[in-house]
């Protein structure tokens, strides 16, 4: 920035500075307008991206009333939820059968024989986890598809150590000590329950590779924690019967017995629990007021940003704005389109809902709930009809026409790609008048510097000739 050599011009007073900032002031007047425009469009920019967000989430309600399990809900019921548990996927069939729960899935579990010292040391060797199953009499084990995973113990290793490596192997068994006053085990229990997923501890030491031999299985050293282990529970599939027929499943969980319906057994039973599987028109009626309210979220906000109140002079930010304008336009065709794909019901009007002054719309419960029940499927095609053109349901047209808003060649990134264009051209434009701006303040202070030297010589020329005359008039007196 330019400075300024004295406050006035030939020190008569003038404050030179104060005129400069003045005229400074003016030339920033361009800029103070840009910043306002800039300010304008962030908040353009900010208002689009919630009517995106809004968008969105219509396109996501749309999609409910579009896919036939939408449509399809059902609800299921248990007469003991305490002891069996049940759901159904959409589109099951109404059902009813009765479930008794004679055991529950069981996780093998293990503990070693007592070791002393506690703390110490076990001694080297491998220790080797293979899940597979129990056969019970002759008790047999057979190891399932997955590879054996063999776990490396030190000589200096304690009984935590080893738990602390067993857990960290990823070997489908969690580890851990219990100790008494007989010394501490090794505690081992499977990850998942069912008989499929048994396991069995081997151990090998110095170099042996038969799990068997006598050297692995002599109660000294590291077979110490194979020798003498106790099953203290076995692995167990759940067991129950479904209308009198027994079934097995390796969790309490049983998910492919009945069609569409999985049932869990929370306990065994001491009489049949009633399982019943029907149509549900609430999940219907729930995706109709989420897609209602996702719209009328839409259109208030751009009633709101496009709107002038007469009475205070004031307009909506996106006032005037032709394309904000033609979205709104857009969304409330699609609304009020007419169906040939409903058969009885071509308009949302026909099943309760209906438009408001304003745009919103409005759901009479007691007339959808009418059309549900005397024509579900007529009021199923109203929204998910994919017969082409007119006959595309509504829920059909306005996904459709959300995909495209919200792709990404579509309206809101064309929008964003304008109103960022146009913030940048403002901060270019900002640039441009700052160094204009900076150009005429060191220029004008240039000139008036020059002209106070000038001035301040001027006044100190006219001090000496008024000294001489004052001298020429005593001299001539």
């Amino acid at each position: 920035m330019a400075t300024i050599s004295s406050v006035g011009v030939g020190t008569s007073g003038l404050d030179v500075k104060s005129i400069i900032t003045k005229l400074v002031e003016l030339e920033k007047e361009p800029l103070n307008k840009l910043t306002l425009q800039a300010a304008t469009v962030k908040t353009k920019i900010s208002a689009y991206g919630q009517i995106k967000s809004l968008v969105s989430t219509l396109q996501d309600a749309a999609s409910k009333l579009t896919s036939v399990t939408g449509w399809n809900g059902v609800s299921t019921t248990s007469s003991d939820s305490k002891f069996v548990s049940a759901s159904a996927v959409g589109g099951t069939l109404p059902t009813t059968f009765s479930v008794e729960v004679q055991s529950l899935a069981k996780a093998q579990a293990t503990a070693s024989a007592a070791l002393l010292p506690v703390g110490g040391a076990l001694g080297s060797g491998t220790l080797r986890l293979e899940l597979g199953k129990w056969s019970v009499a002759p008790a047999s084990f057979t190891p399932g598809s997955g590879q054996p995973v063999d776990i490396t113990i030190s000589a200096s290793d304690k009984l935590a150590d080893v738990a602390s490596k067993i857990n960290g192997a990823n070997a489908g068994v969690t580890a851990s000590i219990l100790t008494d006053a007989s010394g501490e085990r090794l505690l081992l229990r499977s990850k998942t329950t069912g008989e499929d997923a048994g396991f069995r501890l081997s151990a090998l030491e110095d170099g042996d590779i038969d799990p068997l031999s006598a050297g692995n299985t002599d109660a000294t050293g590291l077979s110490r924690l194979v020798a003498g282990t106790t099953v203290t529970q076995a692995a167990a599939n759940a067991n129950a019967t479904v209308n009198g027929i027994a079934v097995s499943s390796g969790t309490n969980t049983f998910a492919s017995t009945i069609s569409g319906v999985t049932f869990k057994a929370e306990q065994v039973t001491t009489a049949p629990i009633e399982i019943t599987v029907g149509k549900d028109d609430s999940a219907i009626q729930s995706n109709i007021d989420g897609f209602v309210k996702a719209y009328n979220a839409v259109n208030q906000l751009l009633q709101d940003a496009t709107k002038y109140d007469a009475k205070t002079g004031t307009a909506g930010l996106l006032q005037g704005d032709a394309t904000a304008v033609a979205l709104q336009n857009s969304l409330r065709n699609v609304i009020q389109s007419v169906t040939t794909g409903g058969a009885a019901f071509q308009r949302l009007a026909d099943v309760g809902i209906t438009q408001q002054l304003g745009g919103d719309l409005a759901v009479d419960t007691t007339k959808l709930n009418k059309a549900l029940a005397a024509s579900p499927d007529d009021v199923k095609n109203l929204f998910r009809s994919t017969g082409g053109g007119a006959a595309d349901g509504i829920a059909v047209q306005l996904k459709a026409l959300t995909t495209n808003l919200l792709s990404n060649a579509g309206f809101f990134k064309s929008k964003d790609d304008t109103l960022q264009l146009n913030l940048k051209r403002n901060g270019q434009d900002q640039t441009r008048v700052n160094e204009r701006v900076d150009a005429f303040e060191k220029r004008i202070t240039q000139r008036y510097n020059a002209l106070d030297t000038q001035m301040s010589s001027l006044n100190g020329l006219n001090a000496y000739i008024a000294q001489q005359v004052t001298a020429w008039n005593k001299s001539n007196g």
